[in-house]
């Protein structure tokens, strides 16, 4: 294993040096907070010569990754970042990359939606488009920002799908950590340059992107072409695939550099369990400060953290969950009438699953609202009282909303 060196610095720079450290040769850059220090990070390096890459500003996030797109389909790798509302703008691009099967990553510092306007930390920007065919892995600390960056490249130039990488804003992105900087000469052994999958010839003139009719249909050649639906099935195979890609990449990455993150999902005090609280992002790391809390109570309490949340690991969380009485939902996000978007996969994992725990949902942190590890572990209490009443049917659980009678 190569020298490291450690130094202290934010999510938003964690990121920045995992895209120098993956050679991207493409930056796309537009500002929005709090994702905008990784690209202008990026900036300084390209002026200075320090990452030979071009870097092209635009005049929209929807612009950024259409430069994405065009850059990686003749050949690029390629970086970008955003948050919240510049994501939404992105979206006819973001499901263009994916169906183009361009291995794009992007950095997603996660922020709430506007309207009402809001700057702060939920995670509804990422999970809207929870089904555009990205890879979705979320991190909970800045050096699983950098490893998980470093990774997604792999990921991503395995199976040709586009990767998010999300942390949560300022909570990530603006706070300071200690974070191991792998020696370059490491990532360059992990990472083999990028092999694009479209064919760009001069000599050789295609239609890219064409016009795809339902069904199959012979080329000029003659040769059977799929239709938009077996295109559809393909990529929802290469999704599945990267349920065993994503463990994969993340056990070599850790015989490179000796840091692993569990791959689909992460443990915490898991093993006797007979509690568990479920959650993505930084927030797992609050339930371990709530879980030990409860453990010195007597509570039997563990934790499940999401890391990939798409493709979604339902096998790996049926067999984690499997036993246990009580699965806590902790989301960052909102399905607007139903639930939390983590609990109805959980939910949905374990439908067919004979003695599987009954399953609660909490809705916590929208907004920036503050969630301490006091407030799980009241949660935690209050869900552990009701399943001993007997409760199975309950509506989420909304830590600290304070909501007036008469409020519009």
């Amino acid at each position: 294993m190569s020298h490291a060196k450690t130094r202290v610095m934010t999510g938003n720079e964690a990121a920045a040096h995992a895209a120098r450290l993956a050679r991207v040769q493409v930056v796309a850059a537009y500002p929005i907070t709090p994702q905008s220090p990784v690209v202008e990070t990026l900036s300084e390096w390209v002026e200075s010569g320090e990452l030979p890459a071009e870097f092209v500003t635009v005049e929209s996030e929807h612009s950024a990754l259409t430069v994405c797109i065009t850059a990686s389909t003749v050949g690029a790798r390629t970086f970008t970042a955003t948050s919240a509302n510049g994501l939404a703008y992105m979206t006819e691009q973001v499901w263009w990359a994916a169906g183009a099967r361009l291995p794009i990553v992007m950095g997603i510092a996660n922020r709430a939606m506007a309207a009402p306007w809001s700057v702060l930390n939920d995670q509804q920007d990422s999970m809207s488009v929870r089904d555009a065919g990205w890879v979705q892995l979320y991190c909970r600390n800045n050096q699983e920002i950098l490893d998980t960056l470093v990774q997604a490249y792999r990921i991503a130039e395995s199976l040709y799908v586009p990767v998010m990488v999300c942390y949560d804003g300022f909570l990530l992105s603006h706070t300071m950590m200690p974070v191991e900087l792998p020696d370059p000469d490491t990532v360059d052994a992990f990472l083999p340059p990028y092999h694009p999958l479209t064919v760009v010839d001069p000599d050789d003139p295609r239609n890219i992107g064409p016009v795809t009719l339902a069904d199959p249909r012979p080329d000029a050649e003659g040769v059977a072409r799929n239709g938009y639906m077996e295109f559809r099935a393909l990529h929802h195979r290469a999704l599945l695939g990267a349920l065993e890609t994503i463990e994969r990449v993340d056990a070599e990455y850790g015989a490179a550099t000796g840091r692993t993150w569990g791959g689909l999902l992460w443990e915490h005090r898991l093993d006797d369990a007979d509690v568990v609280l479920i959650a993505a992002g930084s927030l797992g790391t609050q339930l371990t400060v709530a879980a030990d809390e409860l453990r010195d109570e007597g509570m039997n309490v563990g934790v499940l953290g999401i890391r990939s949340y798409r493709p979604f690991p339902a096998v790996a969380a049926r067999d984690a969950l499997d036993g246990r009485s009580l699965a806590l939902v902790f989301d960052k996000a909102l399905s607007y009438g139903h639930e939390g978007p983590i609990c109805s996969d959980i939910r949905s994992a374990l439908q067919s699953r004979t003695g599987a725990p009954v399953v609660y949902g909490a809705i916590c942190g929208l907004g920036g609202r503050d969630v301490s590890p006091a407030d799980l572990a009241d949660a935690t209490r209050r869900a552990v009282a009701d399943r001993a009443a007997g409760i199975v049917d309950r509506e989420p659980d909304w830590i600290n909303l304070h909501l007036e009678e008469d409020a519009r």
